[in-house]
């Protein structure tokens, strides 16, 4: 047996992907249930450590509190009052809802009972292929497929996203993901963090973006929101999606979270995108006990944008694949 393996564990009833790194001491669980991750453990200093601040039982997988580790898609974030207009023609996600009710959030997959297709390990990784069908329902009258593919290897852990149109008309969509990480433990203030970003979103009271350029914000303008050097999060209450981000060398971002009492960090990166980074201070449960950091291909809204049209634009039999993950630094 090499140092990568997978293995299917159960939560109660609910089956769960094992993906397994017995050479560096990492193991990584996987709900079929919304394909969410539930954990990320890795040796730290001869103890396990969990980096994600998952789900931690059945009822909450199926409850899915505060969308932990959530895969996002066809969209990712909000649609201003559940509505959008798409070539030329509007569109209701939520027909009959009114007030408070009218709130159109992370897509549809989040309680979607995926399929579990290929499990594969080797020297190299483990991984898992989980697929499902996202069929036309009210205000979206598209039909796309969703594989997700998780793969562990030295590194840290690989997600990559892929929707296809199968349906016969071009469809809005597009991905994204919603984890929330720990560095054992709940001492978030004094995490370092650094988002390598030029621009902040700027947004109404509902998180919705400003209109047009309006919404950029040069980060030299917001310097309370300027990450890019590392600095402690502190008591800043964080909701807020950055843009503009620089690639290293290798063609990833990489937003780091570090913690200097320990020395342990992880990296959360992508290929292209924008990357909202919340506190988590609505919480019901462990609120700002962990971050979450959210990359998503498009901005949130883009449903309704004119400057992201092209972007989350998918022709019938096309697909499109978004890829991001979290490399692990231990000390």
């Amino acid at each position: 047996m090499g140092a990568f393996d997978v293995a299917i564990e159960w939560l109660g009833t609910q089956p769960v992907v094992v993906l397994n790194d017995s050479a560096r001491g990492r193991r990584v669980r996987i709900a079929r249930h919304g394909a969410c991750v539930l954990g990320i453990e890795a040796a730290v200093g001869g103890a396990r450590v969990e980096l994600a601040d998952g789900y931690r039982d059945a009822a909450e997988v199926t409850a899915r509190p505060g969308s932990r580790f959530a895969v996002l898609a066809p969209f990712a974030n909000r649609v201003a009052d559940a509505r959008y207009r798409f070539e030329g023609t509007g569109y209701d996600l939520m027909p009959g809802a009114t007030g408070a009710a009218r709130a159109s959030r992370h897509g549809f997959v989040r309680d979607a009972g995926f399929i579990v297709g290929a499990l594969d390990a080797d020297e190299h990784a483990a991984s898992v292929l989980l697929a499902t069908h996202i069929p036309p329902q009210a205000g979206y009258p598209f039909a796309l497929d969703l594989a997700v593919r998780y793969a562990l290897a030295a590194e840290g852990l690989t997600l990559e996203a892929t929707l296809r149109n199968v349906g016969n008309r071009v469809a809005p969509a597009f991905a994204g993901w919603h984890p929330y990480f720990r560095l054992g433990g709940d001492a978030l203030p004094s995490w370092e963090l650094t988002i390598p970003a030029a621009c902040v979103i700027r947004t109404d009271a509902d998180h919705i973006p400003l209109a047009g350029e309006a919404a950029y914000q040069p980060l030299a303008q917001a310097p309370a929101l300027d990450f890019r050097q590392p600095r402690a999060v502190g008591a800043l209450e964080l909701n807020h999606t950055y843009a503009d981000l620089q690639a290293d060398a290798d063609g990833r971002v990489r937003t780091r979270l570090r913690d200097p009492a320990s020395g342990l960090g992880i990296a959360v990166w992508q290929e292209r995108g924008v990357l909202l980074a919340y506190t988590g201070d609505t919480l019901e449960r462990g609120a700002r006990r962990s971050l979450a950091l959210e990359p998503m291909e498009s901005l949130p809204d883009a449903f309704n944008r004119p400057d992201c049209a092209q972007a989350i634009r998918l022709e019938p039999g096309a697909a499109r694949t978004f890829r991001c993950g979290v490399e692990i630094d231990t000390p």
